[in-house]
């Protein structure tokens, strides 16, 4: 390197420079296409970590290259891992954003916990009708999320209900009393009560907690 430098300096170099300006003319010529060309690249650094990380492995008796064949399955296998997660993320979570769309007749992308939360909020503030109608969105968009029984456009809230009882026969008859609520704060203009949205409440805390009698019935995944 010495040799290269003294050989491309150019002549009019002082003979004896101070420090700063030696600096300053090391840096310009450092600075040249020659020398910026033999710089190892980005890649070539990462490649150089990831050989010497292999080379260092020690799998039991065995290190070096013996370990290296294990050392790239596993390192394969830990990239596979990751590069599922960043395509299908967690699969629970990426079932649930999934369920949106139509709801009893209106476009809804919220999730059960987010409806539940707004019927909540109308329950605080005395609108109950709302309260009753969200409690019961959160029902269906719930059990949906878990793939349970499935909604569409046109599903009405009693047809949910008859379809909802038979993975849940122990709450048909909360089921059945709750649509009608729904229908009726929705589709009759009444007004709903407190007693109302504490009974559809209760309801969507039971389902919830409750697992599917999946015996008694195939899961409904076909949209009607």
């Amino acid at each position: 390197m010495s040799l290269v430098l003294l050989t491309l300096l150019p002549v009019d170099v002082p003979v004896d420079p101070d420090a700063p300006e030696a600096v300053r003319l090391l840096v310009n010529e450092l600075a040249k296409p020659p020398y910026q060309a033999a710089k190892p690249t980005l890649f070539d650094i990462v490649a150089k970590a990831i050989q010497d990380w292999l080379s260092s492995l020690r799998l039991g008796d065995a290190e070096g290259p013996p370990a290296l064949g294990i050392g790239v399955i596993i390192t394969l296998v830990v990239v596979g891992i990751i590069v599922a997660f960043l395509i299908f993320g967690v699969p629970r979570l990426n079932r649930r954003s999934a369920v949106a769309g139509a709801l009893f007749g209106e476009d809804d992308d919220r999730s059960a916990s987010q409806i539940r939360q707004d019927g909540e909020a109308a329950a605080a503030r005395g609108d109950y009708s709302t309260a009753v109608a969200e409690l019961f969105r959160a029902i269906a968009r719930g059990l949906a999320e878990r793939t349970i029984i499935t909604t569409s456009p046109g599903t009405t809230a009693r047809d949910f209900a008859v379809r909802a009882s038979a993975p849940f026969p122990g709450l048909a008859e909360q089921l059945r009393v709750s649509a009608t609520a729904f229908d009726e704060v929705r589709y009759l203009g009444r007004e709903g009560t407190q007693q109302q949205f504490r009974q559809v409440a209760a309801l969507e805390r039971d389902l919830r907690a409750a697992r599917p009698e999946l015996d008694n019935t195939v899961l409904d995944t076909v949209t009607r």
